[in-house]
């Protein structure tokens, strides 16, 4: 499979619009205008739990993220399925650029794997890619977005209609800051579990630290090793 990932041509690329045809008076006065993108995301976790995201991470942080089904309706939905069948659980955040964006959701480690879902069809949208933003990763087409997903870092308004932008970090921003760099990262931070607000389920527990044995002066002169 083609590498999925966020091409440096996205920083900086221009987009081309195309000429609008004239329509008479009466198709423009029937035409049903374009409903306003809302912008406004609810950090409230008590509110509309079926589209919160918890991303519990190996550096012992939860991650919350208010997932927008009025930006991209079949994003967030194909998120929510992935993540109630456990798909992102124990997969790493394989490519992490400093400044940038954390991205994951590749089953491989590699950056060319995804679900065996078949691929998505964009659902690019106004709505900018600001700090905390959640977006879908790609390769150079665009309608191929499946399972791998990127946190980004600082705003990067380069992105913006090229990438769907389906969610934002509520809550955790600060764990998001902490996840390895590197690509891949040489000792990478994973997703323990992923789960819906809604579905109730408790954050792993945590890895109790190793005990370390204290020594006594008598205990080393003691000692049978060699």
């Amino acid at each position: 499979m083609v590498s999925r990932f966020i091409t440096a041509l996205a920083l900086g690329a221009a987009l081309t619009a195309s000429p609008v045809l004239a329509q008479d008076k009466k198709a423009d006065a029937s035409a049903e205008a374009p409903k306003p993108v809302n912008y406004v995301v609810n950090a409230d976790q008590s509110v509309d739990r079926e589209n919160i995201l918890y991303l519990d991470l190996s550096n012992g942080g939860r991650v919350a993220i208010r997932l927008m089904p009025e930006w991209a309706p079949t994003h967030v939905e194909r998120i929510k399925t992935l993540v109630r069948q456990g798909f992102y659980d124990g997969i790493i955040f394989h490519r992490v650029i400093d400044g940038f964006m954390a991205q994951t959701g590749d089953p491989t480690g590699t950056g060319q794997g995804g679900s065996q879902l078949p691929d998505l069809t964009a659902e690019f949208n106004s709505v900018p890619h600001l700090r905390g933003t959640v977006s879908m990763a790609r390769t150079n087409e665009p309608n191929t977005a499946n399972s791998q997903f990127f946190i980004v870092f600082y705003p990067r308004f380069a992105l913006d209609h090229k990438y769907t932008n389906f969610g934002r970090v509520i809550a955790g921003m600060d764990i998001v800051d902490t996840i390895v760099r590197g690509e891949p990262p040489a000792n990478p931070t994973k997703i323990v579990q992923a789960s819906i607000a809604a579905d109730n389920k408790p954050a792993p527990a945590a890895q109790a630290p190793q005990q370390t044995k204290t020594f006594t002066a008598d205990m080393l002169s003691n000692s049978s090793s060699n």
